[in-house]
């Protein structure tokens, strides 16, 4: 089944590729490589929620963000690919978790974003990946991640 189909078998309608909030672009392409900006969980142009995991966010909300995060990328990626069937493999997953200062479980809120890019593209969803705790994110945001794609 391919990764198109597999969004639609999931329920998930990509939205409209978020905007920019700031002074960067949102994806570059250098031959087969797709890397895409951090992007943080917004809907309709506004984030969820803010505040640090562990703290104001719990871990469960913080995973749900990584989800919306995740499909926001897919969204962004298919605007400038045409079709998410063109991925060859995710290749970089970085996750930055605003973490309360005792919160220790940054991977477990990108393992969201990880097994999501699994239902979706099998073994070609699977990457490497760093999960990082920082004291806090543009927008006061509980997560922000960027993606490296190879793309045929």
């Amino acid at each position: 089944m391919s990764p198109e189909d597999k969004l639609k078998k999931l329920n998930i309608e990509l939205p409209e590729a978020p905007t920019p909030l700031g002074s960067y672009i949102p994806v570059v392409r250098t031959g087969n490589l797709v890397f895409l900006s951090g992007i943080l969980p917004v809907k309709q142009g506004k984030l969820i929620r803010q505040g640090r995991v562990g703290e104001d966010i719990s871990i469960d909300e913080a995973r749900e963000d990584a989800k919306t995060v995740t499909i926001n990328a897919l969204s962004v990626l298919k605007a400038t690919i045409g079709s998410l069937d063109k991925v060859k493999r995710c290749v970089k997953v970085t996750g930055y978790v605003a973490s309360a200062p005792d919160f220790t479980e940054q991977s477990k809120v990108l393992n969201a974003a990880s097994d999501l890019l699994y239902e979706i593209f099998g073994e070609a969803g699977r990457h490497v990946r760093a999960a990082v705790g920082v004291n806090v994110l543009p927008l006061n945001s509980p997560v922000e991640i960027e993606f490296i794609f190879e793309v045929i």
